[in-house]
């Protein structure tokens, strides 16, 4: 299994993008999410499968339930602006589901670009918002460059220790083009994501032994025992990590780290919470967007003439493989490991909903 690869083709069901997208706002309006607040977290879990991301598609329905259930995620949250200049803007989710608070930040952010050229959202209590990369494309879209990191609670083990401390940090940036696709980088500070490991062992797969750690603090190869994930990079992944808290959380005035490390060193469990930054760049601001989109596609293009290496086909850019899959999945439907089925079937039958054929 490579890190880089979407789901094997081993899958047993291949379900069409536009039914699972149905299905998916179905389950929302069931589990008491409004109408189009459903409708946008069915679209960016989706958007995710499309791109060949399966880790922060559908496969988070399950959990996304179960935290509604528990109040952990509020299904009709009151999002505001705490405080803001204009360039700038602090805001507090309420807790609500992680794709709603972030486009309603991505567009705030965008609409203080086109005024100052800048748009520089700080959003804290937030939870799980999918794939971070539909968010930067957001502003891609309107001609601007965007950037979107998280930061929570401990999932990932610092470098030198063997014990969670950080979070893995993901960070999504991506700037427009005008024969190409957008350049969309979207990562995580892990070796893999969390979602990658689930995903893993949905599909009865084993994970590299540089994945993750066990409750013990041992490396393993089995997804089902993987409790750490290990920082990309060793200390470079790990700083970036801590330096992104000092960015989102403390600016949001909502520490996770300090105060998670000594309870979950007392016994106590993770507590769900996440902050966020979300930014907009007008590149009007600094630069001619037309000069801008032709200098992306030279750059683009200049990239590409460098001979492959060994193993290699071609030489890609940030977001050229996920393009390409979803413009495959789009036409073939998107494949569902065994185990994601089982659960989605199941959350199907207990809300008394059809699920969605090829």
């Amino acid at each position: 299994m490579s890190l880089r690869d979407p789901l094997p083709a081993t899958s047993e069901r291949c379900l069409p993008a536009q039914r699972l997208t149905e299905f998916a706002r179905a389950i929302f309006v069931r589990a008491g999410v409004a109408e189009q607040d459903a409708a946008t977290v069915a679209e960016v879990l989706v958007w995710a499968n499309l791109r060949g991301v399966d880790s922060h598609g559908v496969i988070r329905i399950p959990s996304y339930l179960e935290y509604i259930a528990s109040g952990r995620m509020n299904p009709r949250a009151r999002i505001s602006v705490l405080r803001q200049t204009a360039a700038t803007a602090s805001i507090d989710a309420d807790r609500a589901l992680g794709a709603v608070a972030t486009v309603a930040a991505m567009r705030l952010a965008m609409d203080k670009a086109r005024q100052a050229g800048i748009g520089w959202t700080v959003v804290r209590n937030v939870t799980h918002q999918g794939a971070l990369g539909y968010y930067a494309l957001m502003a891609a879209e309107a001609g601007m460059a965007g950037l979107v990191n998280t930061s929570g609670t401990p999932v990932m083990a610092p470098y030198g220790a063997r014990a969670p401390g950080v979070h893995n940090s993901p960070v999504a940036l991506c700037v427009p083009a005008r024969r190409h696709p957008p350049l969309l980088l979207d990562m995580a500070h892990s070796v893999a994501a969390g979602g990658k490991i689930k995903l893993a062992a949905d599909a009865g797969l084993a994970i590299p032994a540089d994945w993750a750690l066990d409750a013990a603090g041992e490396p393993t190869t089995d997804p089902e025992r993987a409790r750490i994930l290990l920082p990309l990079g060793g200390p470079k992944g790990s700083g970036v990590a801590i330096l992104f808290e000092c960015l989102s959380s403390l600016m949001a005035c909502n520490p996770i780290l300090a105060r998670e490390i000594p309870a979950m060193l007392g016994g106590a469990g993770r507590e769900h919470t996440q902050n966020s930054i979300v930014a907009a760049i007008d590149i009007a601001a600094f630069t001619g967007l037309d000069d801008y989109r032709d200098d992306v596609d030279r750059l683009v293009d200049a990239l590409r003439t460098l001979p492959p290496a060994a193993g290699h086909a071609e030489v890609c850019v940030p977001g050229e493989r996920g393009h390409r899959t979803s413009e495959a999945r789009a036409r073939n439907g998107i494949p569902m490991p065994p185990g994601t089925v089982e659960r989605l079937q199941a959350v199907a039958d207990a809300l008394g909903l059809p699920f969605p054929v090829e």
